[in-house]
């Protein structure tokens, strides 16, 4: 079994700490499926359950459910699937139970509640409602549309629920009291975290711990049994504590790690939604919403409880997370519930609360499953190879010392420290016969422990739970832990320009209404009557978005999407009174602003009975639709050549100086062409044809400060930053130079610079051969980033992609990292997303780059650090035991190097903090060896240094230290002392050499890790306390401080050692791959085969 495969690509340059290097990132064969080895998976995400049950059959395994723990639970998920099922099903049945009742009894029969074959309503319930929680939940339930009719309909559920449909509940600190107490709050009931004492039975899970026990135990007995209760306890009761030092220290460090991981799932789960109150939009956790609350809905918003609709436009739901079924159903008077966890797939609307928490069949839902069934990414299932080809390595040697120490002994070969032989056939007693076997065993069981590294997988979500929690801190949130590692590997970055790459603060700096410019956009007095009174009339009218103006005067809040913000506050200066406006006509559908047309319309009537179309989006594509336009003197001119030039050139002025250019227009529509009944003004398709043009606004959304030196930090480490963006491409353009992703003019040129529609022309393989060269692409639609993701992916990239809106969700899904924004992100693209950008800045992508590689070097330096530990223990023990029956580092010694290399190793070198030094290199590639030429090199170096140094000592021990006066006894003792307390010392300085594995200065940074210095700190403290005061445990005895001073020279010389091994040129192709390919052509196999191995190291 080899570590791993080697990248197809070259390694430009084997820097450990920036993860290696890799030109182009991984290969793009992400069919792991039919990869030869069962712990060679590049990609987790989207991976079968087949495949995954798959590498947790191969590995070698001693304490499954500790290793397990953070990897997907295959059964949980299976009964997660299947509760899920169950539940749909409910939901279904009552719903046809529901109709077939229904239908059989006709409307004569209709009302509230079914009791013996009538409907009666009930009277309201005492409190403070006129309506109680059974009610609600039974009409929610069932869509009982007939009880809500008895109540009054949406607006008489109101009244009863005290809730003012336009400004929603009043929203302090009484009434929130009132509706929790009367109808609960919007939770549901978890499942508790795991308790300390559950970790500590895992922890006692392996197997090789309760061999050790079990050997304890018996040593223990006949210890007491022959040399009585005083001293015949010492063998046995110091390996039983040393076993439970181990799985205590063990599940203390399990049990932070967990209680980490759940505070970040919490934090996950916490959605931030918009609701009105008292008049205004606030911004609230999902968890806070109330009965009687009015939601406002837009596209991608997640229904965050059950409730019923006050006003739709074109409202289309995804109910097939309640349902099962991916079945689209559009919400109006005739089916007016929504139900909690859908998903709002199209239009707009507001609905009121009727349940929330557990009233719900979502909260049911949610409560009766649990969600955290834990994930594994591709590094952890690649430790899980290596750990089981060393454990493998560890069993073997510890069954060659095993069968070697029996033999010897039972032949007689292994003698007493006074020289007398400790077996004699039919003169030794079989209790001290038994008592030698169980110690030789027990030596045997406890290389095995140290050998199998069954923290290496552990140490990846260790660092992962580290990395993760500094990230909040940096505004990343981590949904998929193999996000994280994945992101180290991105050799590119597809970027959105609003709010991503700019501040998403924007203001109308610049308007052209009718045929001229207007110099002072907010004056009022440069716009003639009919100009004035329908661009106002379009603003208010034609948005998602709202003014509040407080009963006391003061400041405007404005609220909706940034654009639309930019646009109101445009308005409000032009004198716009909004809510007057908004009451005075009535809004008869909405087109809601779509990605893919680029524009949103509303219908309207105006007291008079006329309809005016109003439209908005992005101005060429509006502009292409106007015939005409409003002059000075208020009379519609046709759209003439010259005029439609003349627009033309403003809109690309202004998208040359990087304004986002946004056009306003409307139409009157004669009232005949008007649909009179709901159903078909719902299915009503806006004209859009035929324009009269308003306005076309230029928006100016400054760069974010820092941006241009985090894409050039990106540019630096090998990282594509190319920018995706609906926007104009001269405003991309302007855009992309002003943040250095595009040099200079001369690149401004195709395909460099592209439009998404002449991207989605191309055929495919044309498409794959210029996405490489795509720096800038403009007026591109979701479906074009998902076809440049699909290409770059093809190409040998690992794409990392950001998003916000709902259609985004298929690029995010298909990208090895999806990167959802949290401020205008939607809940779709959230949930479709692997890491959440909660302040939507590109420097914070960044960093996420700077943590993904962090995690990747970090486990490197643990694996170097702990198989240099695994290597000496090894070598020192099985030499000894072959050449002198006998072996320095005994049992309970072992499991305190266990302790040392395993669980405080891994916290101190898994949670470094990233250095610049991981942005001065190339992404690793996913198929590079986790073993590096520059691992090989540092860790065998310290591994026969040690060796060398401890064997000789073993050997010669008695005659260098000048013990040759001191009774045989005593000397190997001093002697194997001396050796445990130089061997544990030259593991502390190493731990040093481990967090610089390619610098000479190990100690730089240091100080920035004080779990680093706190760790070595305590491990020395330990042994000093060991060595001088529990000698009896530990079958040592106190050192003279010369010897141990010779102990700290002896570990000393690791750091100059480590110093001259650096400057020791190592092989750009991997060591395994030159051994495979030198022994493939050794055996005369065929030429392809040392043609496999030359290619290797090119």
């Amino acid at each position: 079994m080899s570590f791993s495969k080697s990248s197809p690509h070259r390694r430009c340059n084997n820097d450990l700490e920036a993860g290696g290097s890799n030109s182009n990132g991984a290969s793009a064969a992400d069919d792991d499926e039919g990869s030869s080895g069962p712990f060679d998976i590049t990609r987790t995400k989207n991976a079968s359950i087949e495949r995954l049950r798959r590498w947790r059959q191969a590995a070698l395994v001693l304490n499954a459910s500790r290793r397990f723990r953070y990897t997907l639970d295959l059964k949980r998920e299976e009964e997660r699937k299947r509760r899920i099922g169950t539940i749909r099903a409910h939901v279904q049945a009552i719903r046809a139970a529901y109709l077939f009742t229904d239908a059989g009894k006709g409307a004569g029969k209709d009302s509230g509640n079914r009791e013996n074959g009538t409907l009666e309503l009930r009277p309201p319930p005492g409190g403070d409602f006129g309506i109680g929680q059974e009610q609600l939940t039974s009409m929610s339930r069932e869509h009982n549309v007939s009880a809500l009719e008895l109540y009054g309909g949406v607006n008489g559920l109101s009244n009863l629920l005290k809730t003012n449909l336009e400004k929603g509940i009043e929203g302090d600190d009484t009434d929130l009291v009132k509706r929790r107490n009367a109808f609960g709050s919007n939770i549901y009931p978890r499942k508790k975290g795991r308790t300390f004492w559950m970790f500590l039975w895992e922890a006692w899970q392996d197997l090789t711990l309760i061999i050790l026990m079990i050997a304890a135990v018996a040593s223990l007995a006949l210890g007491i049994k022959t040399e009585g209760i005083k001293e015949g306890w010492y063998d046995g009761g110091s390996i039983a504590f040393a076993v439970i030092l181990v799985i205590v220290v063990t599940a203390v460090s399990d049990y932070r790690q967990s209680l980490q991981f759940q505070n970040l799932n919490e934090e996950k789960q916490n959605i931030h939604m918009e609701v009105i109150r008292g008049g205004r939009r606030i911004e609230i956790s999902i968890y806070d919403v109330v009965v009687g609350d009015v939601v406002p809905l837009n596209i991608g918003d997640q229904v965050p409880t059950d409730g019923v609709i006050i006003s739709a436009h074109s409202l289309a739901v995804d109910e097939s997370s309640m349902t099962g079924e991916s079945k689209i159903c559009h919400k109006g008077s005739k089916d007016p519930f929504l139900m909690s966890g859908c998903k709002i797939a199209d239009g707009s609307g507001t609905m009121m609360v009727t349940s929330v928490g557990t009233n719900t069949e979502w909260g049911l839902l949610m409560a009766s499953i649990s969600e955290d069934t834990g994930e594994e990414t591709p590094l952890q299932v690649r430790l899980n190879g290596v750990a089981t080809f060393i454990g493998m390595v560890g069993l073997s040697v510890a069954i060659v010392v095993l069968v070697v120490l029996l033999t010897r002994y039972f032949t007689g070969h292994t003698t007493n420290p006074d020289g007398s032989v400790k077996f004699l056939a039919g003169k030794t007693k079989v209790s001290d016969a038994v008592d030698d076997a169980i110690k030789i065993v027990t030596v045997a069981v406890t290389i095995v422990v140290v050998a199998v590294p069954e923290g290496l997988p552990l140490a990846v979500t260790l660092t992962l739970a580290y990395s993760m929690r500094k990230m909040m801190a940096d505004k990343a949130l981590v949904r998929r832990l193999s996000a994280c590692e994945t992101m180290g590997s991105a050799t590119t970055i597809c970027s959105d320009k609003t709010g991503t790459l700019t501040l998403n603060q924007m203001a109308v700096v610049e308007a052209y209404v009718g045929e001229k410019k207007i110099d002072h956009p907010e004056n009022k007095s440069e716009l003639s009557p009919m100009q004035y009174s329908l661009l106002i009339e379009g603003i208010a009218q034609n948005t998602n978005g709202g003014v509040y103006e407080s009963e006391g005067g003061g400041n405007l809040e404005v609220s909706g999407s940034p654009t639309e913000k930019a646009i109101l506050s445009w308005g409000v200066k032009l004198g716009m009174k909004f809510d007057a406006i908004r009451s005075e006509s009535s809004v008869l559908n909405v087109f809601p602003f779509n990605s893919e047309k680029k524009r949103g319309g509303a219908a309207v009537r105006l007291p008079d009975g006329n309809v005016h179309i109003h439209w908005k989006g992005a101005a060429e594509i509006v502009l292409e639709s106007c015939t005409q336009y409003i002059d000075a003197t208020d009379k519609l001119v046709a759209m003439d050549e010259d005029k439609m030039k003349f627009f033309k050139e403003a809109i690309e002025n202004m998208a040359a100086t990087s304004l986002r250019c946004v056009a306003i227009a409307y139409r009157s529509c004669e009232t005949e062409r008007v649909p009179t009944n709901e159903e078909e003004l719902d299915q009503w398709a806006l004209p859009a044809d035929d324009l009269v043009l308003l306005a076309i606004v230029g928006i100016k959304d400054p760069c974010r400060p820092g941006v241009k030196d985090a894409v050039r930090l990106c540019q630096n480490a090998g990282v594509k930053v190319r920018m995706v963006t609906g926007d104009n491409l001269q405003t991309a353009k302007a855009i992309a130079l002003e943040c250095g992703i595009l040099g200079s003019d001369e690149d401004a040129t195709e395909p460099n610079l592209i439009e998404g529609k002449t991207f989605r022309a191309l055929p495919d393989m044309e498409r794959e051969k210029i996405a490489d060269r795509i720096s800038v692409m403009g007026r591109s639609s979701p479906n074009d980033k998902l076809l440049l993701v699909q290409a770059l992916r093809k190409g040998g990239h690992v794409v990392a992609v950001t998003g916000d809106g709902t259609n985004d969700a298929p690029a995010l899904h298909e990208a090895d990292i999806g990167l959802a924004m949290g401020i205008a992100g939607t809940e779709v693209a959230k949930e479709s997303s692997d890491i959440i950008i909660l302040d939507d800045n590109f420097s914070s992508v960044v960093k996420v780059v700077r943590w993904g590689r962090s995690v990747y070097a970090n486990i490197q330096k643990f694996i170097q650090f702990q198989l240099t530990v695994n290597v000496a223990a090894l070598i020192i023990n099985v030499v000894s035991a072959i050449s002198s029956g006998d072996v320095p580092l005994n049992a309970v010694q072992l499991l305190w190097v266990n302790l040392i290399m395993d669980t405080l190793g891994a916290l101190a070198l898994a949670t470094e903090p990233p250095t610049d030094h991981l942005m001065h290199r190339k992404p690793v590639g996913r198929r590079e060896p986790l073993i590096t030429n520059i691992m090989w090199r540092n860790l065998l170096i310290q591994a026969l240094y040690q060796v060398i140094v401890l064997l000789v000592l073993n050997f010669q021990g008695r005659t260098l230290l000048h013990l040759e006066g001191d009774t045989s006894e005593h000397a190997n003792k001093v002697k194997n002392t001396l050796i445990f307390n130089s061997f544990v010392l030259c593991q502390v300085f190493n731990e040093f050499n481990a967090r610089k594995p390619d610098e000479i200065n190990v100690f730089k940074g240091i100080t920035k890790n004080t779990l680093f210095i706190g760790i070595v700190g305590i491990t020395v403290v330990l042994q000093v306390m060991i060595i001088e005061f529990l000698g009896k445990f530990t079958s040592t005895v106190k050192l003279n401080w010369s010897m141990w001073l010779i102990s700290v020279i002896i570990a000393f010389v690791s750091w100059p050692l480590a110093a001259i091994g650096k400057l020791i040129p190592v092989p750009e192709t991997p060591l395994l791959s030159i051994i495979k390919g030198s022994a493939c052509c050794h055996r005369g196999r065929t030429s392809s085969c040392c043609h496999r191995g030359r290619t290797a190291r090119t």
